[in-house]
């Protein structure tokens, strides 16, 4: 990490044109990178991070990492549209599992640093109110406070990337999700794993 790529990153990038988010009931996108549905014909939970070192995205991996210790059944994906090597390292600086515990064999962290899957998915760049706004800098002041997770270096990535949410039935059909409104939101997975079971998914209010 330097003072430019931190300072690159408040640069607004542009990356794909990004196409219209999927809708609940559609048709989930599908790429060799993320296929749906999957060829075992699970379920999967999706999220798409902001830049590797935002404490929003590291609190979304600790959620959807948790999560997927305990449905075995769902695949969960954790997209980062910084560099591979930047993505390793910031997962290689996150606190391990409890008890030592590996990480979930069906959790997956994919890069995606030329942003093809975001904009598929309908996640392009964010507004300075989407990124600034007062009430996520509080939250991200509680965020260290109250559970220790603050600023890590960024090596790559955009901070004005948005980032987003979706769960795909084992068909390859959305049944919840959509672009967040804030650069705080952190979803419920467990809400949206009995979203994923029930019959008839909602669109999410992000």
């Amino acid at each position: 990490m330097t003072f430019q790529s931190e300072l690159s990153s408040w640069f607004s990038t542009s990356g794909p044109q990004p196409a219209k988010p999927p809708e609940v009931g559609s048709k989930a996108p599908s790429t060799p990178k993320l296929e749906l549905p999957p060829p075992d014909g699970k379920p999967t939970i999706i999220t798409f991070l902001r830049h590797c070192g935002c404490p929003f995205a590291e609190k979304t991996f600790h959620e959807l990492r948790t999560s997927a210790s305990l449905h075995p059944n769902i695949h969960f994906f954790a997209i980062s549209h910084s560099s591979a090597s930047a993505t390793a390292n910031w997962h290689a600086s996150l606190p391990p599992m409890p008890n030592g515990s590996p990480e979930p064999s069906n959790l997956t962290l994919v890069v995606d640093e030329g942003r093809e899957l975001y904009a598929k998915w309908g996640l392009g760049i964010a507004s300075l109110w989407h990124v600034l706004a007062p009430g996520s800098l509080y939250t991200l002041y509680q965020l260290g406070t109250q559970e220790g997770i603050w600023n890590r270096p960024t090596e790559s990535g955009s901070r004005w990337q948005t980032s987003g949410n979706f769960a795909v039935d084992g068909v390859g059909v959305v049944k919840w999700g959509g672009v967040v409104e804030r650069a705080d939101y952190t979803p419920n997975f467990e809400e949206v794993v009995r979203q994923l079971e029930s019959k008839q998914g909602e669109m999410a209010k992000l």
